[in-house]
């Protein structure tokens, strides 16, 4: 089975945020979106949904001062829909495009999608609201969506997400928000779910994520791990790089995914810092494949199994 390569999954922790500067938005006016600049950025000629006609079905209106887009809601053959960087605060125009796919409106000042029906679509796919201004997750969702991107927002708490309409989820973006807690993502079909950079002290209500396989929460406040489930069958790759992870204990906490667990990143807390670290976390988890950056050795496999050998001797010694 093949594990990932490196600790930075899905679009890296090191990532640079879109350009968004205050200063520059000051010194250009918002402007409505017009018949004019639509057709000049229309492309991807296609059949319509009744096969009747043809329209274009992607349009890409990045960083055009927009202020509005209230025009859009008559473009109801869109596919694919790039409104990022722009001055968005309502995204309402678009629930009547249901035809869409594909929707990014990252670096906006959305606060709020609740009541502008988005989570109505019946198609949309793929959707990014990446470093806009959202507080709250009400009104997100599809019957379709596999993906949602919602870095760099300031979200503290996951509710209100309509799970009836999320069971197609694969994939949460939730990277540099203000969440304290993991309780609420109850999706059970959820694959991939990224907290990093988050306030997080607590992991809560992971045990309904039975499909998880990616769960990363590098640089939060974690000092133990504690809410790994053993109903998290599927886990397979666990970043916990920056946190607060001190004692040897908090390796207990993964013997319920010991079974399928591959990848365990701890770099940056204090309990690598241990004398033997690695033989340690290998000798209680001897299926991992990489622990870091680095790859789990022949040696170190070998070395662990002594130590397990030598702690069951001593332990049957004292037993008797």
């Amino acid at each position: 089975m093949s594990v990932i390569d490196d600790d930075d999954v899905s679009l890296g922790d090191s990532e640079e945020k879109p350009e968004y500067t205050a200063s520059k938005q000051d010194e250009i006016e918002p402007c409505s979106l017009t018949q004019d600049i639509i057709g000049q950025n229309l492309s991807l000629l296609c059949r319509t949904g009744d096969g009747l006609s043809h329209a274009f079905v992607r349009l890409d209106l990045h960083n055009r001062n927009l202020a509005d887009i209230v025009i859009l809601s008559s473009f109801v053959h869109l596919r694919f829909l790039d409104i990022s960087s722009n001055y968005l605060t309502d995204l309402s125009p678009l629930a009547t495009l249901t035809e869409l796919l594909w929707l990014k409106a990252d670096t906006n000042r959305v606060q709020s999608v609740q009541g502008q029906s988005l989570s109505q679509l019946p198609y949309l796919q793929w959707l990014s609201l990446m470093s806009n201004q959202l507080s709250d997750m009400e009104g997100l969702g599809g019957p379709a969506l596999e993906n949602l991107d919602l870095r760099g927002n300031t979200i503290q708490t996951v509710s209100g997400l309509d799970y009836d309409k999320l069971t197609n989820l694969v994939s949460l973006e939730l990277r540099g928000n203000l969440l304290k807690t993991t309780d609420g993502i109850y999706l059970p079909n959820l694959r991939r779910l990224y907290l990093a950079q988050n306030k997080i002290k607590r992991l809560e209500g992971l045990d309904k994520l039975e499909h998880l396989t990616i769960l990363h929460l590098r640089d939060n406040q974690l000092e133990t791990l504690d809410g790994i489930s053993a109903s998290m069958k599927s886990l397979q790759y666990l970043n916990i790089r920056g946190n607060l992870v001190s004692s040897q204990d908090a390796l207990e906490s993964l013997m319920g995914v010991a079974r399928t667990l591959r990848v365990l990143v701890l770099a940056d807390n204090p309990l690598s810092q241990t004398d033997d670290y690695r033989l340690i976390v290998i000798s209680r988890l001897p299926l991992l494949e990489r622990l870091d950056k680095g790859h789990i050795s022949l040696v170190e496999q070998v070395e662990a199994q002594e130590r397990i050998r030598e702690f069951q001797n001593f332990t049957e010694q004292e037993d008797h």
